[in-house]
């Protein structure tokens, strides 16, 4: 059980080394979907010069059921071994169209951003904070996995966290095999929802990694016949499911948002970052909270534990969970405004790409605000909300040129359309809710 990342070694002498017998070369559509083909390790050679082919209309790509095919060429950086059958090697893949890099791929879209931060000689770091509840499966619906987690604030419970101790040991255990160095885990804030904490990482790293972990989360969690989601707001009155993102931005070995004098220990260049990001949220929202559901996280009033743990303004603090952005110690800040169904490539590209904005515009964020925003929020008009449907974010991500340049026009055309046809969908739904509310109107 082990990850081989940076170590630029050849699938054939990776399979060799590590008795493998199957590759799962694996990419990633723009609604987030895993898609894989299980390829055997005796033909790595031949996978790695020629990829493997899909048939691209079979996925959400935007591509017809007329064109040719898409290939998946794997990056063997990024291989990591299935801790649960090691003679399995995932690894996530660069998608290619007529011999090119698939403009719309999330992955191609990461990179692309992400090399403008290298032309400068910088690399942007991230950590990932991702949250997911345990259900299991009931008469049709889905419910709390363990039926004694029922307490109204379940933050940090120690028996609802040990109870799930086989899950959550084996996951831990499994991410220490692979080197991602797992340091901290708990029990969430609403019932049935854990936290699994490792270390931070390039942004592509962590991206590549988010991506394996929910399906190593999801798989482990069905061998125990449970369900794993990541879904942002699985039950109305429980607290939804975070992606919080930490960000820092690396000249080589020196961290540029680290400065002991500066504020908050954030630096000039940490400011502007975090400035570039709060002037392009609103278009940023529709990467990070891109589903129907979602708003349903953001948008929360209240939940049982008295706080939603969501951001709902334009806003930044000091070590204050209330805000979009929150600057915890020194050298780095953390984005909260993500969710559980984010595309990580996605939403990683569209930050990237704000945050350099801000530094080139030598903006800066104006006077933090030390408020509890979950309570006094309306106490301040001058600030900006984040979107409350996924409509309104669509409409903010089509009106901001630099995120629709960052998606590319290909990307940004193919993601607009797929998501409006997710709105439509749901527009189109009467709910159980409306049902009962206007039946006798």
């Amino acid at each position: 059980m082990v990850s081989v990342l940076g170590e630029s070694r050849s699938l054939a002498d990776l399979a060799q080394e590590y008795d493998l017998e199957f590759f799962l070369v694996s990419y990633v559509d723009l609604l987030g979907g895993m898609r894989a083909k299980l390829v055997p390790a005796s033909q790595a050679a031949g996978l790695a010069r020629n990829g493997a082919c899909f048939a691209p209309f079979a996925s959400n790509l935007g591509l017809g059921p007329d064109v040719p095919d898409i290939v998946a060429i794997p990056d063997p950086d990024s291989l990591i071994i299935l801790p649960w059958r090691p003679a399995v090697a995932w690894v996530a893949s660069d998608v290619y169209y007529c011999g090119k890099p698939f403009a719309a791929a999330p992955r191609t879209i990461l990179k692309k951003a992400l090399q403008q931060a290298a032309g400068r000689g910088y690399t942007l770091k991230t950590g990932v904070e991702a949250e997911f509840f345990l259900l299991k499966e009931e008469a049709g619906s889905y419910q709390v996995a363990d039926a004694r987690d029922t307490a109204g604030r379940p933050c940090y419970d120690q028996g609802n966290l040990m109870r799930q101790f086989d899950l959550i040991s084996t996951l831990v255990k499994a991410m220490e095999n692979l080197g991602w160095g797992p340091y901290q885990c708990d029990h969430e804030d609403a019932n049935g929802q854990f936290e699994i904490n490792w270390t931070y990482s390039d942004a592509l790293t962590t991206a590549d990694r988010h991506a394996f972990f929910k399906y190593m989360v999801k798989t482990l969690a069905e061998q125990q016949g449970l369900t794993a989601t990541f879904m942002p707001k699985p039950f109305g009155h429980l607290t939804g499911n975070g992606a919080h993102l930490h960000i820092s931005l690396w000249d080589g070995e020196q961290n540029l948002f680290d400065d002991p004098q500066g504020e908050l220990g954030l630096s000039a260049a940490g400011y502007a970052f975090l400035a570039g990001v709060m002037a392009h949220a609103r278009g940023l929202a529709a990467l990070c909270n891109p589903t129907v559901n979602s708003y349903k996280r953001l948008q929360a009033s209240s939940t049982t534990s008295g706080a939603t743990w969501s951001p709902r303004y334009v806003s930044y603090g000091a070590n204050n969970r209330t805000h979009l952005i929150r600057i915890p110690e020194g050298g780095r800040f953390e984005c909260r405004m993500i969710d559980g169904a984010a595309n990580l490539y996605l939403a990683e590209a569209g930050l990237v790409a704000a945050g350099l904005a801000g530094m080139d515009g030598g903006l800066h964020p104006g006077q933090r605000l030390d408020e509890n925003m979950f309570t006094r929020g309306l106490e301040f008009p001058g600030l900006t909300p984040l979107p409350a449907t996924l409509l309104e974010a669509l409409h903010a991500l089509t009106e901001d040129d630099l995120l629709m340049a960052t998606l590319g026009d290909l990307g940004a055309k193919i993601y607009l359309d797929l998501k409006y046809q997710e709105w439509d969908a749901y527009k189109a739904q009467v709910s159980a809710w409306e049902l009962t509310q206007y039946v006798n109107c």
